[in-house]
């Protein structure tokens, strides 16, 4: 008798938690232990061991020397729950309203990109988990698989495309388009990632996925970065002056290494067609280089946001606030909802902790547009403190990338209805029945 998978497709998730912890007991009674630990080191500590050392570094790796991600754990014990006893806790409900559809809790799957490093099914994996839940998936930019394989997937799920803004509108109308077509019912703009943070361990392994042709799935299938790659091609290099050709090492003379031919046939494999007809074009080689140069966008600006509204009709979120200032201006400039964040700790080393910047962003929104948080979810009692201090939802990201890289979409659902569990015992045991009890109330400080 194995754990069984617990069957939540939108529904209020009454009882998950006495249901998911019946089911693990249960299967222990036989003498099997869950697939994917429970506990939170314990499941870094396998993903660790199943995953390559790229894969790894770039996924659980953030910033400099790595105290953003650590500020952003930390935070939450500055943040006690005070239990509240003898309230009626019978039936409790997780439901919540956000931007206008009903989902039955409030927790997001949170983008992440390159998903084929943690596991070979990726988007799709995760939107078979996602809509085991009934949980809202938000689509990467960044995507191993083309949004509207994922789209089809997730079928009538809720789902939110997440846009890298690029330094061509025309690719970056095309992508929000396209998502609008895939049904996607929200536009989240990530504002914090206008160039890659300072990444010691993805730098000392001198890994980039994107430079293998991974992760940008979404770009090679879209018709505006085709015709970009095809300028590309066609363009006649000009022939450099006689300095140059001898002070520039001809890296084509060099013996090639082991590496390098694993990077050429992973760019090969990735791009659109059959391998062997790739092997003899440059489009391949030449979709990486275009990528690298429109992925960057640092002239970004507040005023670019009102393209946004030209482009679509979707309601517009806001990733990576983290001021209050900026919180102010999200919504002068006639955002729909924002999101504190930093990125997980992997943009700026020695930024303030997520949940910190939540704290003081939350009162100053006061309930005009929803405040969703994102950057150190580890457990359903994480989960609470958010919502106790302001967050209208949240989204989760590391812990069921983990769970996806040990057991595909199992391991990937199994990660989120154990933080739904977890959060709904927390809140019965803590006096609340429903989540809009959850106030700063409910924690000490």
């Amino acid at each position: 008798m194995e754990e069984s998978r617990i069957e939540t497709p939108a529904r209020a998730l009454s009882g998950i938690g006495r249901a998911v912890q019946g089911a693990i007991y249960a299967a222990g009674a036989y003498g099997h232990k869950p697939k994917v630990p429970v506990e939170p080191a314990a499941l870094y500590a396998a993903a660790r061991r199943r995953m390559s050392p790229q894969a790894w570094s770039y996924v659980a790796g953030s910033a400099g020397m790595q105290r953003t991600d650590a500020a952003n754990i930390a935070a939450f014990e500055r943040y006690p729950i005070v239990p509240r006893l003898l309230r009626d806790v019978g039936e409790r409900s997780l439901g919540v309203s956000l931007c206008g559809h009903d989902l039955p809790a409030p927790v997001l799957f949170a983008p992440i990109g390159v998903l084929e490093m943690a596991h070979k099914e990726a988007e799709l994996a995760v939107a078979e988990a996602a809509r085991s839940l009934g949980l809202p998936m938000v689509l990467s930019t960044q995507g191993s698989v083309p949004m509207e394989q994922t789209a089809k997937a997730l079928r009538a799920n809720p789902m939110w495309y997440q846009l890298y803004w690029s330094n061509n509108d025309d690719l970056a109308r095309s992508l929000v388009r396209r998502a609008e077509k895939s049904r996607a019912q929200a536009i989240v703009v990530t504002l914090d990632t206008p160039l890659l943070g300072w990444r010691t361990k993805d730098l000392d392994l001198g890994y980039l996925p994107f430079a293998r042709g991974e992760g940008i799935a979404q770009y090679l299938t879209d018709p505006v970065f085709q015709n970009l790659v095809r300028d590309r091609v066609a363009e006649v290099p000009e022939e450099p002056a006689r300095d140059e050709r001898v002070s520039r090492r001809d890296l084509s003379s060099e013996r090639p290494t082991l590496t390098a031919i694993r990077t050429l046939a992973s760019i090969t494999r990735h791009y659109p067609g059959r391998f062997r007809d790739n092997l003899r074009s440059p489009l391949p080689r030449a979709a990486v280089e275009t990528f690298l140069d429109v992925f960057p966008c640092p002239g970004l600006s507040w005023d670019d946001l009102a393209k946004l509204r030209d482009w679509t009709s979707l309601p517009v979120i806001l990733k990576g606030i983290q001021s209050v200032d900026d919180a102010r201006l999200a919504l002068e400039h006639g955002a729909d909802g924002i999101i504190v964040s930093n990125h997980g700790g992997r943009q700026v080393d020695g930024a303030i902790a997520s949940l910190d910047a939540l704290a003081a962003i939350a009162p100053v929104v006061d309930g005009q547009v929803p405040v969703l948080f994102d950057s150190g979810i580890r457990s359903g009692a994480d989960i609470f403190k958010a919502l106790a201090l302001g967050a209208s939802a949240v989204l989760v990201g590391r812990p069921w990338l983990y769970g996806l890289a040990l057991d595909g979409a199992a391991g990937a659902q199994a990660v989120m209805e154990r933080l739904l569990a977890e959060l709904d015992l927390t809140m019965g045991l803590s006096g609340i029945a429903s989540i809009d009890q959850i106030t700063r109330d409910c924690l000490s400080t």
